[in-house]
């Protein structure tokens, strides 16, 4: 039946992508270059008479906005993986992430036993301007209720975002008190460097999360903080960071060097080459550096752990990354959509392109992650990424690959320890968050630092059973007592880190979970 379906669907894709190919040269012309051949007017008649036909004449209901949306990205794909098309809908949440920042009332929360629980407040933020403190559960929404078991983060993150300076009305519970609130909308940051810290004397933390256009300052902020607190060395974390912004990346590199370094290299048919150097600006040019990747870290994470590698000037730690080595052009179309399109290659200063393989099925080339671990990758090197004919040389000698990633400098397997069933169930949940967000309704005030925190605190074995029950009572997960022995302390240390999550978010997960992550460990031993 899947199949019959499939090849009623396949004419009408082939019948849009012809439209959406039209559509978008015309969305893409000038005005003044929009004169039509009479064979180009062909072509939009018969594009009309396609869609006319489907609408009146095929099987079932076909939503032609959706079908030709889906369609462009499709087409798009066929050339390569990373051009894509951003309905008008989606383009101001896909911005949000690039520019840093949203109109919105500062809080984080999360949608617990069907109500939307506010789990911390941003200082200096509309919403601890107004009163909101961590706790608080959000019952309506200017007057519509919003207490649903249908109810998203998304649909709730809709109804509190809005134009800065525009306010809503909320009514919360707090301690079983009705509360009404009113609060300003203002713009609302949205951080890119998530943590940052002494681990030690000497070495500091920096984590960033993504590379928008406010990171290299938020980068610099940090590490300026960090050498005022006597940093000499420095664990820069990109793992799970897809990316973004390429100047993001390419200033932080900066930062490491001297004058006229090699950065980055990009090539394009039509934006021709060019190479990106470093500046005599860099304020860490004296700082060890060791760089932690993983099979996400892609993009602007790969150009800056490549200019680290490929110029002998740091250790770059983990496992293989994501392998883009592809440059996109942001493109608005006429109706608010957006194009963004391949431009270049880029090459890191060794001259590899770390661009994985592509063979025009975009299911395949994401199914990768999960093929690395089905062979064994996650878990040692694998051999067949060193192709003689993508071999490079740096500086030092030290022998690099192109064609698939970065290959890290010191390989750190998967962390396995405690696997088991009941774990993995635990992790497919929301448990930890539920859980923690409960533990600490009369604790948020308890500890006044996450290092505190960490020293005096400790998840005991009826901590571990009041959470057990809870998993069982509140999320169906059954209890398991074999695996729940052998995974118990990394459920513990999970628990304990959401705690810290819940009170001082990223900075505090980071600052405890770090004393249990291998990656940071090998590297801190290093930098001793």
């Amino acid at each position: 039946m899947e199949n019959s379906k499939r090849s009623y669907l396949i004419p009408i894709v082939v019948a849009f992508s012809i439209a959406v190919g039209l559509l978008v040269g015309s969305l893409l012309t000038p005005k003044h270059e929009l004169a039509l051949t009479e064979k180009e007017q062909a072509r939009y008649q018969k594009m009309e008479d396609v869609i006319r036909i489907l609408d009146k004449e095929y099987v079932d209901d076909v939503d032609s906005d959706a079908l030709f949306e889906k369609t462009i990205a499709d087409m798009l794909h066929q050339l390569d993986p990373h051009s894509n098309y951003i309905s008008a809908k989606d383009l101001e949440r896909v911005n949000e992430g690039i520019q840093g920042k949203f109109g919105g009332v500062g809080v984080r929360f999360f949608v617990i036993r069907d109500t939307v629980c506010i789990t911390n407040v941003l200082p200096n933020s509309p919403s601890e301007l107004a009163g909101l403190k961590a706790g608080d559960k959000i019952v309506k929404v200017d007057d519509e209720l919003i207490a649903s078991a249908n109810i998203t983060n998304d649909e709730v993150m809709g109804m509190l975002k809005g134009n800065a300076g525009k306010p809503v009305n909320l009514l919360i519970s707090r301690q079983g008190k009705k509360l009404k609130k009113t609060v300003i909308r203002g713009s609302i940051p949205v951080e890119s460097v998530i943590a940052s810290y002494m681990i030690n004397k000497r070495t500091g933390y920096i984590k960033i999360d993504r590379f928008s256009v406010t990171t290299s300052q938020e980068f610099r902020a940090a590490a300026f903080d960090l050498r005022t607190q006597g940093m000499k060395s420095l664990i820069l974390d990109l793992r799970n960071n897809g990316g973004g912004v390429l100047s993001c990346a390419t200033d932080i590199a900066d930062e490491f060097f001297g004058a006229n370094i090699p950065l980055l290299k990009t090539k394009g048919k039509n934006v021709g080459e060019e190479t990106y150097t470093s500046t005599s600006q860099g304020s860490l040019k004296d700082v060890k550096l060791a760089l932690l990747i993983n099979s996400n870290s892609a993009s602007a994470s790969e150009i800056l752990a490549g200019a680290i590698q490929d110029n002998d000037r740091g250790t770059i730690f983990g496992r293989r990354s994501f392998g883009k080595g592809l440059v996109q052009k942001d493109v608005n179309l006429r109706d608010g959509s957006n194009l963004r399109v391949t431009i270049a290659r880029y090459y890191t200063p060794s001259g590899r392109c770390i661009q994985k393989p592509y063979n025009g099925n975009i299911d395949d080339y994401y199914e990768d992650q999960m093929d690395r671990y089905d062979n064994g990758e996650m878990y040692e090197v694998d051999s067949s990424f060193f192709v003689e004919s993508l071999k490079f040389t740096t500086p030092k000698g030290k022998v690099v690959y192109g064609g698939g990633g970065i290959m890290p400098d010191v390989f750190v397997p998967i962390d396995s320890t405690g696997t088991s069933w009941y774990l993995t169930s635990l992790r497919m949940s929301p448990v930890f968050t539920t859980f923690a967000f409960d533990y600490v309704q009369d604790k948020r005030t308890k500890w006044d630092s996450p290092s505190q925190f960490d020293r005096t605190f400790n998840v005991t074995d009826a901590i571990l059973e009041r959470f057990v029950q809870f998993a069982k009572t509140e999320h169906e997960i059954k209890i398991a007592r074999d695996d729940i022995n052998h995974s118990k302390d990394v459920i513990k240390k999970m628990i304990k880190g959401e705690i810290a999550r819940q009170i001082w978010v990223e900075q505090g997960y980071y600052e405890v979970h770090n004393k249990n992550d291998n990656e940071v460990q090998e590297a801190l031993n290093y930098l001793k």
